[in-house]
């Protein structure tokens, strides 16, 4: 059965250390690991998915304005995979397995193509990954816990701000999603 990693906003806003609203150290050092397990999916002949924040420099109605700095600005490098992902990507993006969409909320589910992709290949295991844990990772799995996908976590896959964001954020995929997390 083929199966679907999403690594989530693993871009230059969210994870060099210049970026507009880093996670910074802890983000970095998912590199590596986001790079070889994208490698792992993509030889198993699984999809590797890159749902990514597109924003507008000045969109004043959306909440995100409200609660953090301009960030994934459409057109801008801030915008771009970053590191080793970034590099895995470009070399494979010509592929029918792998594709980065745009998101404009939280879940990768929310006004995207998402579900429809995901249903047309009959994929229904999600390994979710990138950042942030507690934001844009949670309300993803939980939209694929309600459109009853299985839904797994790898621990070392994942970064947020807080080390309590990650914690809290462990706990309700485990304890409220039934997810599976792996190390």
């Amino acid at each position: 059965m083929t199966k679907a990693l999403l690594i989530i906003d693993y871009t230059n806003d969210f994870v060099a250390d210049d970026g507009t609203l880093t996670v910074g150290k802890p983000a970095q050092q998912l590199d590596g690991y986001l790079t070889a397990l994208a490698d792992r999916f993509y030889q198993n002949g699984d999809v590797v998915l890159f749902p990514t924040d597109a924003h507008h420099l000045h969109a004043p109605f959306h909440p995100e304005s409200k609660l953090f700095p301009p960030h994934n600005i459409i057109g801008t490098s801030g915008r771009n995979l970053y590191g080793q992902v970034g590099d895995w990507y470009q070399a494979h993006r010509a592929s029918d397995r792998v594709d980065l969409f745009a998101k404009n909320r939280y879940s990768s589910f929310a006004n995207t193509n998402l579900d429809n992709y995901l249903r047309e290949r009959r994929i229904t295991d999600l390994w979710i990954s990138g950042v942030c844990t507690d934001i844009c990772v949670l309300h993803t799995a939980i939209d694929a816990y309600n459109r009853d996908y299985q839904v797994t976590i790898p621990r070392r896959g994942v970064a947020t701000f807080t080390a309590h964001g990650d914690e809290w954020a462990f706990d309700h995929f485990q304890n409220s999603l039934g997810a599976t997390v792996v190390d």
